[in-house]
């Protein structure tokens, strides 16, 4: 079975976020650790996210946030062999926001496992056309949220059913157990209508 990888995005996910909920309530789920998560540097948090990756037994699950799902594009050779697949909620514009410039330009070529890229109508930090191109160019199955802000905790979201039931369908059949442990909570708010636009590779 893959083990969930936790990527947050600039300034971390703080207490109540989906990705805090997920880390302490899926079984096995690592979390990535910055030294900065302030001033990202791009090479520090590839580095990061590279070695918790390598650090698994076996294949990875990611779930990614905001600028974490940028580094994610960024992770090298070594670090993407053992992705079976992403789950990108939120994608930064690093062009948009000078603190994040580090991470620019943007990878535009196909990822080379599954991916599910979330985005909302309403992000503050990535219009949701950017996020288009972006799930275009990675070849990514996009979910189109409405009016979802950055899908964070400011916008409603807890524990996010409807990102839990897309991180169980990359995880495929070994993600069952999850959704039969009590523990994981299925009623959190959050679990916003989305419109599925399929895959948009090009």
């Amino acid at each position: 079975m893959a083990t969930l990888v936790i990527v947050p995005g600039w300034r971390d996910s703080g207490p109540g976020h989906w990705q805090t909920l997920w880390a302490d309530q899926i079984p096995g789920a690592v979390r990535v650790q910055q030294d900065d998560w302030i001033t990202p540097s791009r090479k520090a948090w590839i580095t990061s996210i590279t070695q918790t990756i390598l650090a698994q037994p076996g294949p990875v699950v990611v779930a990614a946030h905001s600028l974490g799902c940028i580094a994610t594009t960024h992770l090298p050779a070594e670090a993407t062999a053992r992705i079976q697949g992403a789950l990108l909620v939120a994608p930064a514009d690093p062009e948009r926001r000078s603190v994040l410039a580090d991470f620019a330009p943007v990878p535009y070529q196909s990822l080379p496992y599954r991916s599910v890229l979330v985005a909302s109508s309403n992000d503050p930090y990535c219009p949701v056309r950017t996020a288009g191109a972006y799930a275009r160019a990675w070849g990514s199955e996009f979910v189109r949220l409405q009016n979802a802000g950055h899908v964070n905790v400011e916008a409603g979201f807890g524990a996010w059913p409807l990102g839990l039931a897309l991180l169980q369908s990359l995880m495929g059949s070994g993600g069952n157990s999850w959704f039969s442990d009590p523990g994981i909570s299925q009623t959190t708010p959050g679990n916003a209508p989305a419109h599925h636009a399929g895959s948009l590779a090009a």
